[in-house]
């Protein structure tokens, strides 16, 4: 099979051939139709995030696919079966904490590595060997919907936070880093599980006048101003009441001064969730005060990626109408131009737009 491979970090991806993958148990083979390139997969790629990924590579991280073979234990499942090929591979031997790796894209820890060694590739090629309960069926869709599908890809981020706060209907929610990739859909998401009020806040002025055209009267957004005591008194004053949660999905080069002061909008009993990524390149510590996390009851939880079940949740959530991916934007390239796909992503990586390459 053709694949686009990275050799080195720093180096371009090289198109060339692999070995067709091998089909064993517990395992599904798919034809990878379209699969997103992030925003940031060229800092993926020189080395600048310091992920652990073992080169060489096809890389990439989720897809949207059709099976062409299954294993023996894969009940339901068929050939030509449309599928969303999640990249969070988990292992199978400690259910109560497993081992982690992004297939194609990261691992956590010496455990994740060892699971990259047998899942390795990820969808820059034209084949991908994925866990059987990896391969969640979609439904039928036509071959030219399959790259505004990858949208799954920037939505389960954000819904696996949005779960993680066990958000319920009608409650307020503050998404830090709204403006953003993975911000933006955390809006949409938020809204489609029945948040009554989305705080967003943001410098970006354009995209928050964006957010507000698009969703309306539900989402509040607040323009930052970079004063810390000045930014929480202005997003506690666009929520109609108490903010019940807060998910933050700010990237890692962003500074903790905002994190820390959308964190500390919350309510009194309030949950916040940590998920996008800042401190990992180094830097100051979050620092939120013990004596108000204790005295207040406050919920801090870090979540990487989502829950197995995310992906057939999100998928109901598309099918039922209340989540519309139609208002993505979608740019695709032919697996020959990949090159020219990750440096697009990276200049055109805003919110509700997508780069899509083409196996």
């Amino acid at each position: 099979m053709k694949a686009a491979i990275l050799n080195a970090l720093g180096s371009p991806l090289e198109i060339d051939t692999l070995p067709d993958p091998i089909l064993g148990t517990g395992e599904v083979v798919v034809d990878v139709v379209a699969t997103t390139v992030l925003p940031y997969a060229r800092e993926v790629f020189s080395g600048e995030r310091k992920y652990l990924l073992t080169l060489p590579v096809a890389p990439g991280c989720g897809a949207i696919a059709r099976v062409r073979a299954v294993g023996p234990d894969a009940t339901r499942l068929a050939v030509g079966d449309w599928v969303c090929c999640d990249p969070t591979v988990r292992s199978r031997d400690d259910a109560l904490a497993p081992d982690i790796t992004l297939q194609g894209w990261s691992a956590r820890g010496e455990g994740g590595l060892h699971l990259q060694k047998h899942f390795h590739h990820g969808p820059f090629a034209e084949q991908m060997l994925v866990p059987t309960e990896n391969a969640v069926p979609i439904g039928p869709i036509e071959p030219a919907e399959a790259g505004r599908w990858c949208a799954l890809n920037h939505l389960l981020v954000p819904y696996g936070g949005l779960l993680a706060a066990d958000l319920q209907a009608g409650e307020t929610i503050l998404v830090s880093g709204a403006t953003g990739n993975f911000g933006s859909a955390g809006v949409a998401v938020a809204l489609a599980m029945g948040a009554g009020c989305v705080v967003a806040p943001g410098r970006n002025k354009t995209m928050l006048a964006d957010l507000s055209r698009r969703f309306g009267s539900r989402v509040r957004t607040v323009t930052l101003t970079g004063e810390e005591a000045e930014d929480g008194q202005r997003m506690r004053q666009a929520a109609p009441g108490p903010i019940d949660c807060v998910l933050d999905l700010l990237p890692p080069f962003a500074g903790t001064r905002p994190v820390r002061t959308a964190a500390m909008t919350v309510r009194e009993f309030g949950r916040v969730v940590l998920m996008g990524g800042v401190g990992m390149l180094g830097g100051e510590d979050l620092a939120l005060p013990y004596p108000w996390i204790m005295r207040n009851n406050i919920t801090i939880r870090g979540q990487w990626m989502y829950p197995a079940e995310a992906c057939i949740r999100l998928i109901g959530l598309i099918r039922s109408g209340l989540l519309d991916l139609g208002g993505f934007e979608v740019t695709e390239f032919h697996l020959a131009d990949v090159n020219q796909a990750v440096a697009h992503a990276a200049a055109n990586g805003g919110a509700f737009k997508m780069t899509v390459l083409r196996p």
